[in-house]
């Protein structure tokens, strides 16, 4: 309306209702931290869907809640209701029937009392033998009429949403009639269907004479095959749940109720529904117990409703390969748990499109997995931790003072000292003399005012990381330093001396490369055995591959060599104590890669002294050096030797 004004500001309502409801970057680095603390890759990002987003609205929360109401459902009654039901109305009528008996003096009234009192004590079969009895009392026909009635009206009502009023209303023979024509052409579509044939003309059709009995109104042959298949499968855990003797109660009163005609119709229906989906919980039963008595409807009910709650709670643990969350039937969750629920459901799928759509995780056959984007993150955390620990040395230990002219240029630059011959850096060299004289002219400049461009020499090294992947490492805690000081040392070589080959190698029983995706995802090797003479082996073929570099070998391990290859068939041979052949062995590869040149520095975790021996005598013979860092400063003695191993090469 004219003259109407209003005003705009910042949202005090609350959570900002347009913000989205989770944090993409924040839930990759949730799942590194687990992973650079030892964590399993495939396990953090199966966390983080169950946690959900800040620990939320995540898988286990849905679960925690089915299993709930699914101990809920065990407790809900007394599943034999229907049967006791019926013997509460036989007893009724046969109340009432003697009472009226006893008032006629005539041989016609003492038959029927002979009749009523030789009646099988069997509820099913004394229904069966009563169906042409001739009553004598109104009350007690009508009691005995409510027996077939109730029950089939339970039976078809369970069945058929629609079918419960339209029964009551209609209780004569021509409404039976409809009922059978309806049941007919339904197995007839349904079979038609089976056969994979063209059912939309004949679907439409059935909907138009019949769809009055589904309420639910489904679109399509298989939405109607979806409802009707779980409440079928119901009143079979129904009928499974119950001891021999009440299933056959239960069986033949609804044998009574329905008719041979509709009972027919019917069971061709469960075997057509049954047909078409096998996957459902068929034959389970369930051990439901209560107070109260449930009639066939409600039992029915509450053990579709357990049934559902199973199949819910599969899709939600998502143990299975290739599981994502598309697997879960949302509108499900939306029946058993709620819209909320279902809310969550969809918000946990939003995350999982917005990291794959963003690109921080792939799909494998196993599942997701980090992608090389977020790998690349994964390590400049590592790096950024490492660095923290370095900030006490002179700029980090990463001086290249006497990286030369020649080099490429780092975008850093630093103070002139005498001897350089790095270029200039102009524009640094001006404003530190102009803060220094102020803006005048002509501008003079001093010593102090010089910067030179940082430049890094274009040497190269060929860097293999051999870290011990055995048990024993995530036993002692060492897992998650190990996983940290590899990530870091790639992203650092990655980002920074893209010149440099770095070759990871993870040794348990025997040895592997790994790329920075393996090694995220590695899990420990539950052999024993620590072979490092396979991982040497590997290390010098790495090496070799870059003749014109600078070869350089990192070792972390916690035990001595428990294991070797056999030099004639290749398995690996493990022995506790070490073998004298184990260590023959890995010695001779140790002396390949000190002939190589190559520089072998040992990171020893753990004061084993068989391992402390064993090592030390490795350094002499390779004039390497030994370091014992504490597990948390292993990322900080590893990078810090790299990086002083390519200062001392310039």
């Amino acid at each position: 309306m004219a003259g109407n004004r209003f005003r705009y500001g910042q949202w005090r309502g609350g959570p900002d209702p347009l913000a989205p409801p989770y944090d993409v970057r924040e839930a990759v680095d949730a799942v590194g931290a687990e992973v650079l603390a030892g964590g399993s890759l495939r396990d953090s990002l199966r966390d983080l869907l169950r946690r959900g987003p800040q620990g939320r609205g995540g898988l286990d929360d849905l679960a925690a809640r089915a299993r709930r109401l699914r101990r809920e459902a065990l407790r809900r009654g007394d599943l034999d209701g229907a049967v006791t039901r019926a013997r509460a109305l036989l007893d009724q009528a046969l109340a009432a029937e003697l009472d009226e008996l006893r008032g006629r003096d005539d041989d016609a009234a003492r038959f029927a009392e002979s009749v009523l009192d030789n009646l099988p004590r069997s509820t099913a079969r004394a229904v069966e033998e009563l169906a042409n009895y001739q009553w004598a009392s109104a009350d007690a026909r009508r009691s005995y009429q409510q027996i077939l009635d109730q029950l089939r009206d339970d039976v078809l009502g369970q069945r058929f949403a629609g079918l419960r009023d339209a029964v009551r209303a209609s209780a004569d023979p021509a409404a039976q009639q409809q009922l059978a024509e309806m049941m007919r052409d339904l197995n007839d579509l349904l079979a038609r269907h089976a056969r994979a044939e063209d059912t939309t003309d004949a679907f439409a059709e059935f909907m138009r004479r019949h769809g009055d009995f589904f309420p639910e109104r489904p679109e399509t042959v298989d939405e109607l095959i979806d409802v009707l298949a779980r409440r079928s499968a119901a009143g079979e855990r129904l009928m499974n749940s119950l001891s021999e003797r009440q299933r056959a109660e239960l069986a033949g009163l609804m044998q009574q109720s329905l008719g041979d005609r509709l009972a027919g119709e019917l069971s061709a229906l469960d075997a057509n529904l049954r047909a078409l989906r096998p996957d459902l919980r068929w034959g389970r039963g369930e051990r439901v117990r209560g107070d109260q008595p449930l009639d066939y409807a409600d039992a029915a009910g509450a053990l579709g409703e357990i049934g559902e709650l199973d199949d819910l709670l599969d899709q939600l643990d998502q143990e299975h390969p290739g599981a994502t969350l598309d697997d879960v039937d949302v509108d499900a969750v939306a029946r058993t748990l709620g819209r909320d629920a279902a809310d969550d459901v969809r918000r946990l799928r939003e995350l999982e499109r917005e990291l794959r759509r963003q690109g921080w995780v792939a799909r494998d056959a196993d599942g997701l997995t980090l992608s090389p984007k977020a790998l690349r993150r994964l390590g400049g955390t590592a790096l950024r931790r490492v660095f923290n620990e370095l900030t006490a040395g002179p700029r980090g230990q990463h001086d290249l003072r006497l990286a030369g002219a020649a080099g490429e240029v780092s975008g850093a630059s630093r103070p002139w000292e005498y001897g350089d011959e790095q270029p200039l850096d102009v524009v640094r060299t001006l404003t530190r003399a102009v803060r220094r004289a102020g803006p005048t002219v002509p501008l003079q400049l001093a010593a102090d005012d010089f910067e030179v461009v940082d430049t890094e020499k274009r040497s190269s090294a060929a860097v293999v990381l051999c870290v011990d992947l055995s048990y024993s490492m995530i036993s002692q805690g060492r897992w998650g330093p190990m996983k940290q000081t590899a990530l870091a040392l790639a992203h650092l070589m990655e980002t920074r001396f893209p010149q440099d080959a770095l070759q990871i190698v993870g040794f348990g029983r025997t040895a592997m490369t790994l790329s920075q995706a393996e090694l995220a995802g590695a899990e420990p090797d539950m052999e024993q055995g620590t072979n490092l003479q396979h991982a040497l082996r590997l290390a010098g073929r790495h090496l070799r591959r870059h003749p014109d570099a600078e070869p350089v070998v990192l070792v972390v391990t916690d035990g001595e060599p428990t294991a070797h290859l056999d030099p004639d068939d290749g398995e690996a041979l493990f022995n506790w104590p070490p073998l004298p052949e184990t260590i023959e062995a890995t010695v001779r590869e140790v002396d390949r890669l000190s002939r190589y040149g190559a520089t072998l520095n040992l990171f020893m975790l753990g004061d084993d002294p068989g391992l402390r021996r064993f090592i030390d005598a490795v350094a002499r013979r390779s004039r390497g050096r030994v370091f014992t860092p504490d597990t948390d400063d292993l990322g900080e003695y590893v990078v810090s030797d790299y990086l002083r191993t390519r200062q001392s090469r310039r």
